[in-house]
């Protein structure tokens, strides 16, 4: 059995990995749009994200909201400690969200490329900037006495969490290449199939310079491995998804292929749980790290909440199985097409 603080830090980080497997592709798609030149393959690469990429940020904001309800003093902390760098994210998402829905309104070339410019740079901010949060809170961040970020913006601009920020736009590249060949075809699907190996290499190499540099800055990240061998499985499975991926893209298996891509995106946020564990915040003096069990809500709170994710969570992801069973296939344009 495992108590609700436990519990509550396993559902935020679901919902937290839900995102990042959703809208992962969504940044993805973004970083990659700007690699091709032909209007008609833009608007596959936004239609094959059109009717989806709204609501995969939800996700966002309900692992916002249930950061804030099962750990309060974390939210408090780390978003106004990160409130510039939150600002940040909040307009590259909504310059890209602007261009999806604004692009097509006109014609005109300036106009296209400007939100094509728009959305490509919002895509990749955001990622970037969310890599360097998590890559802050594993690397550790100046709290006071009182539960206060006492840095300030540029503090958080550190190598460490550059790396990470880095590793985390490489894997939406490859994840996206991936969905994107498993969404178009012909002459678009050829030219995307060629993207999957490059990118699988600068992930690679993205990975094995974070797991260097997380070995040397991080090395807690590694002690409950030790202490349960039986946690080598998820770092294991991470590696054996990524190898998976240009086998199965080799054998025209693109389903397999984007299966593998989702293993490695929960992978390494497991790998992230699994270390921090049980911190939530990790503090440049590790007296006043946040943990699950110091910034959490009442008991009462927690026990109350998880009886309505009991109930609205498997809505949601009945929901969001639906959504995408009603668009999957290839991309088709038509009047409707962004």
């Amino acid at each position: 059995m495992i108590d609700l603080n436990t519990l509550w830090f396993l559902l935020v980080g679901g919902l937290f990995a839900g995102y990042a497997l959703l809208d992962g592709f969504d940044l993805g798609v973004g970083a990659l749009h700007l690699l091709v030149h032909d209007d008609g393959e833009r608007r596959i690469m936004l239609s094959a994200i059109g009717p989806v990429w709204d609501g995969n940020e939800v996700w966002l904001v309900v692992g916002g909201g249930a950061l804030f309800a099962a750990f309060p003093r974390v939210y408090a902390t780390v978003f106004s400690g990160f409130y510039l760098a939150i600002m940040f994210i909040l307009f590259a998402l909504i310059f890209r969200g602007i261009a999806i829905e604004f692009r097509d309104l006109q014609e005109s070339r300036w106009w296209r490329q400007l939100w094509d410019i728009s959305f490509a740079l919002g895509s990749i901010g955001a990622g970037f900037l969310m890599g360097v949060a998590l890559g802050n809170v594993i690397d550790g961040i100046p709290i006071n006495s009182a539960g206060d970020y006492s840095g300030d913006f540029l503090d958080l601009l550190r190598p460490y969490p550059l790396l990470i920020g880095s590793t985390t736009v490489a894997l939406f590249m490859m994840h996206a290449a991936i969905y994107l060949a498993l969404r178009t075809e012909e002459r678009l699907q050829s030219k995307i199939r060629k993207w999957i190996p490059w990118t699988i290499g600068v992930f690679v190499l993205f990975y094995l310079a974070t797991t260097v540099a997380t070995l040397y800055s991080a090395p807690a990240m590694v002690e409950h491995v030790r202490e349960r061998p039986w946690f080598i499985l998820a770092p294991l499975a991470t590696v054996l998804a990524i190898v998976n991926v240009p086998r199965e893209i080799r054998h025209g298996r693109e389903w397999r292929a984007f299966l593998s891509s989702c293993v490695t995106v929960v992978g390494l946020l497991s790998l992230v749980g699994i270390g921090m564990y049980p911190d939530l915040v990790t503090a440049t003096d590790p007296a006043y790290r946040l943990t699950i069990y110091n910034s959490a809500s009442t008991p009462e709170t927690l026990r109350r909440m998880a009886m309505m994710a009991a109930i609205g969570g498997p809505l949601v992801l009945l929901y969001t199985a639906s959504i995408y069973r009603i668009f999957s296939g290839k991309v088709k344009i038509d009047e409707s097409s962004y």
